[in-house]
């Protein structure tokens, strides 16, 4: 399985990286931030019907029962969702992680606002459709969607839960099925929290099936495998074990790939090396320099510049701040590589963040400032690090502080402390505890050398580059 699973994330990655990945979420994506599942939501209803909620598997059936004995009327059935679904819950570290990756393309089953929230809150601009009449527009700016297409706890007078809506729902909501359909076939989906019970989804899958027949694209989804529970017999456990292995076989007609795990934790755990690796591909530079030691300038900008280029032909992606001395010399070397070799869209491989500059109540939003750009990035490279305070050649007291901040990320740190000044300190830092810093001894010879003033600027960055190969494979 582990094996799977690590195909699954290069796989899953490597979608995210072409803007081809979509999430598409179920009830228990919500649970862990405690809402109800169907079970939790119907059971008052099974209650008053005579009926054990745990012995009841058509759920949408019951819900229908229940408006049945009350003439249609969802009064008791719209409160139940309004009252479940509406406050006091918090979005949990599975949607955080979600929703900071670079994904557009958003589906889900719930009526809650977790997955909208979480992308509201990193300062996303998310696109909500819960009506067909929402398919229309388009709001401005929007780098998120998020389709949902059972409606939304605001209109619980609207949201499909019976089965008389399920039956009439390729008419209220074919447009909702016309999209999916295409969206699943021009991405891969990642189906999380999903049980596969959903006769909507059904039916669309098996449109797309038919149509496509063996060359539908490849989807994931995370499940856990079945657990014995107290009150299971031997006969019935195994029965469990049986029925989600013929439901895992045959959404393999769908090309959906089902990767167990023991326990729900490891899905957080699984999402969040995806996040992991895919940062790992964003190097920040940090650095200041109103001199060189005892390079040139234009020894040192050469320096910047090549190490720039370098990065960016190794196909990462750069963030940098516009430090004094350093920036202009980053936007040549990634300009160079793009323009000139590449020829590809500066702003996929550039995220260039100048400091605001002005009086002291700007500048108290620096570390905010700092925690958002190198937020993007998996890795931190620390050259040079010197600045002019009242006439004096000091060290950066800002460049340390984006070393704390990207460890606190969990951002690999790399001084070059052949650079000097700032970044000499923190290398030397590194050294000295190198084994917490990397979680191992290995490379602990090459990264000493980056710290040999003695090297050529070319040389320098060589080893840089080998370096950061080498850690990322570990």
């Amino acid at each position: 399985m582990k094996r799977k699973i690590e195909s699954f994330i290069n796989s899953y990655l490597k979608e995210i990286e072409e803007n081809n990945a979509g999430i598409f979420a179920g009830a228990g994506l919500s649970v862990a931030s405690g809402h109800v599942d169907w079970k939790g939501l119907l059971e008052e209803f099974a209650d008053d019907l005579g009926l054990n909620i745990e012995k009841e598997h058509d759920l949408i059936s019951l819900a229908q029962y229940h408006l049945n004995k009350n003439a249609n009327n969802r009064h008791s059935l719209n409160q139940k969702i309004a009252n479940e679904f509406h406050h006091g819950k918090n979005p949990n570290q599975n949607h955080e992680i979600l929703v900071r990756l670079p994904i557009f393309t958003y589906w889900t089953t719930n009526y809650d606002r977790l997955i909208e929230t979480s992308l509201k809150n990193i300062g996303k601009i998310v696109d909500v459709k819960y009506a067909t009449k929402h398919l229309a527009n388009t709001i401005h700016g929007r780098n998120a969607i998020l389709y949902k297409m059972h409606g939304d706890v605001e209109n619980p007078d609207e949201a499909i839960i019976s089965k008389d809506q399920y039956e009439k729902y390729y008419q209220s909501h074919g447009a909702f099925i016309n999209t999916l359909s295409g969206d699943l076939v021009s991405k891969t989906f990642l189906f999380i929290g999903f049980s596969f019970t959903d006769p909507n989804l059904d039916y669309i899958l098996s449109r797309v099936r038919v149509t496509y027949e063996t060359n539908q694209r490849k989807h994931y989804s995370l499940m856990r495998e079945v657990k014995k529970e107290v009150n299971d017999s031997d006969v019935e456990f195994e029965l469990k074990k049986l029925k989600q292995e013929l439901i895992i076989n045959d959404l393999l007609r769908f090309n959906i790939h089902v990767l167990l795990v023991k326990e729900y934790t490891e899905i957080t755990e699984i999402l969040q090396e995806i996040e992991n690796r895919f940062k790992r591909k964003t190097i920040y530079i940090s650095g200041s320099a109103n001199e060189y030691g005892k390079w040139s300038p234009a020894i040192a900008e050469e320096f910047i510049s090549s190490l720039s280029q370098e990065l960016i032909k190794n196909n990462f992606k750069i963030v940098s701040g516009f430090g004094l001395g350093v920036g202009s010399s980053v936007i040549s070397g990634v300009l160079k590589e793009i323009y000139i070799n590449r020829r590809e869209n500066i702003n996929n491989q550039l995220l260039l963040r100048p400091f605001p500059q002005g009086n002291a109540e700007i500048q108290k939003q620096w570390n905010d400032y700092r925690k958002d750009m190198i937020s993007y990035s998996g890795i931190s490279i620390f050259i040079f690090g010197n600045k002019l305070e009242k006439g004096e050649l000091v060290t950066a007291n800002g460049v340390e502080s984006e070393f704390d901040i990207s460890k606190a990320h969990n951002s690999m740190v790399i001084p070059i402390g052949a650079t000097g000044y700032k970044s000499r300190e923190l290398w030397e830092k590194v050294l000295n505890d190198y084994e917490s810093y990397f979680g191992t001894n290995n490379n602990f010879e090459l990264f000493s050398e980056l710290g040999n003033d003695e090297l050529e600027p070319k040389k320098l960055i060589e080893l840089t580059i080998n370096f950061i190969s080498k850690i990322i494979k570990n």
